[in-house]
């Protein structure tokens, strides 16, 4: 754990208690600070004071003597409306910060020769692959690095700072816009799409907490923007202009005439003043799709401006297993592949995997996101509102779709009005069981089954991932089945030594 040396002596309040919470009280408690934790629910109070956190009510507290609020990052402290704990901050004037700008003190803290290569990413989608993939790249060349901050472990949570060493971290809006102080060596920001509108306002307020991944570089440091959207291409523009550091366009489906981009899957590079092939993705069994081809190039372009040599990277690249819940590969039972995008809660993601394959069996549905019109209008359920209709474009790559949770009964109706074959299936089980008898007899070539719900999943699951596993272990059950039919037909194979009976395929 990093300690926060730098907030010795000061009072600082923490409020809610989940991950990030409790790691930066305790965090904070070992570097010398007063800490005063609290959260409304008493569950999370006492898995606070079971780890050791000094836990006291905020309620009562007197906030002209504290320094600081760490509010964790799903705490609003302005939109929709704030919590009533940023309210008693603003009141008596006390900065709001989160749990990477304490890493960013901690940081900034050392001697220039004692602090790490920070790579920052951010955007609406991808940013974990590309966290995850830069994280696997600096393993396979050897590097010391560490992965955290919106995924995995939170940034505090981390091995302690010490000069050499590499921090990934995934950063959200959430976190950005209460963070100040973050230098990194590589910034990456891969694209901006509608989401989390009720948190920001508007789009514009949402890109400049994004944007925030940039503050604070100087000369010696890489921005990595991504261009494929008309939001990135304007950044670009802008970002050069300021001649504040090197910029660094990448793209995942046209040419650039300098960075790094990708054309018909082949991953290109013009940093070194030539261009270079790389490698071809499509040999990357954890890279299906041209968004994560946007990933690799996202990637290379970090880890190359840290000086790793191309081959090593694309080397690495290809040995990538991909990452749990985002276009996870879970296996085939004979012909039809399982596809696991249960992190896809949005449309935009869910664009992206169905661009991706042919012949898909769709499963979809669950809780339908809030969200607000562009024309600021009041939240209304995105599927009543027809938000199905952005995905058209693609309508062609689905055989069939099997709804589920909350959204079925709307989305069956949004589908069939656009000629979308589609039934009502109500729980992932029945879906899966569904989607696999009608891919069979199908007789079609290379049929997928895909979850890409276009949802949360709190009306049937804990939250994605928990929607996500149980698509695998289904997955893997019908796999098993077939493994053992096939081992029955032929001796010679057995389903304890093949990869998708044991479910190695699935790297998260």
């Amino acid at each position: 754990m990093i300690e926060a040396g730098t907030f010795k002596g000061k009072t600082i309040a923490v409020f809610g208690l989940g991950r990030s919470g409790i790691t930066a009280a305790l965090s904070l408690q070992k570097g010398g600070a007063d800490v005063l934790a609290w959260d409304d629910n008493e569950a999370s109070q006492k898995s606070a004071k079971d780890q050791g956190v000094r836990v006291k009510d905020l309620t009562k507290a007197d906030w002209d003597k504290i320094d600081e609020l760490m509010l964790s990052p799903g705490v609003p402290h302005e939109l929709p409306k704030a919590h009533w704990s940023a309210e008693k901050a603003k009141n008596a004037g006390v900065p709001i910060i989160c749990d990477i700008e304490i890493f960013a003190r901690e940081v900034m803290a050392r001697a220039p020769e004692r602090r790490p290569n920070i790579i920052a990413i951010t955007g609406t989608n991808g940013k974990s692959t590309t966290t995850a993939l830069i994280g696997h790249i600096l393993a396979e060349a050897g590097r010391d690095s560490q992965v955290g901050g919106n995924i995995g472990r939170g940034v505090l949570d981390l091995e302690d700072i010490y000069g050499g060493a590499n921090y990934v971290l995934e950063l959200s809006s959430y976190q950005l816009e209460r963070t100040y102080s973050l230098k990194a060596n590589a910034a990456i920001f891969l694209n901006l799409t509608p989401d989390h509108l009720d948190r920001h306002g508007d789009m514009k307020a949402y890109e400049q907490a994004k944007l925030r991944i940039f503050a604070n570089q100087t000369k010696d440091d890489t921005a990595i923007i991504g261009v494929d959207g008309p939001q990135g291409k304007r950044i670009c523009s802008r970002l050069k202009a300021q001649n504040g550091r090197r910029v660094l366009p990448i793209s995942g489906k046209r040419s650039l005439g300098r960075g790094v981009c990708v054309i018909k899957g082949k991953l290109y590079s013009m940093m070194d003043g030539r261009c270079e092939l790389v490698v071809d993705l499509r040999d990357a069994a954890g890279l299906d799709g041209e968004h994560n081809w946007q990933n690799a190039a996202a990637a290379y372009g970090a880890v190359r401006a840290l000086g790793l040599k191309p081959k090593t990277i694309g080397k690495a690249i290809l040995s990538f297993p991909g990452l749990a819940h985002r276009l996870e590969n879970i296996g085939h039972a004979g012909p039809v592949k399982y596809v696991n995008d249960s992190k896809a809660t949005n449309v935009d993601a869910v664009a992206q995997a169905l661009k991706t394959y042919d012949n898909i069996y769709w499963i979809a549905g669950g809780q339908a996101k809030q969200n607000m019109a562009k024309q600021n209008m009041a939240k209304q359920d995105m599927a009543k509102e027809g938000a199905l209709d952005a995905l058209a474009p693609h309508f062609g790559n689905i055989t069939r779709a099997y709804l589920i949770g909350e959204a079925a009964d709307d989305f069956e109706r949004s589908l069939k009005a656009k000629k979308v074959t589609a039934k009502v299936s109500t729980e992932l089980r029945l879906a899966i069981m569904c989607a696999t008898k009608d891919a069979l007899a199908s007789r079609a070539p290379n049929p997928v089954v895909l979850l890409s719900p276009a949802c949360a999943s709190f009306d049937q699951f804990k939250d994605f991932e928990a929607r996500g596993d149980e698509f695998r272990k289904l997955s893997l059950e019908i796999i098993g089945v077939f493994e053992r039919e096939k081992a029955n037909i032929d001796p010679s194979t057995s389903p304890s030594t093949s990869p998708s009976a044991t479910g190695k395929e699935n790297v998260a």
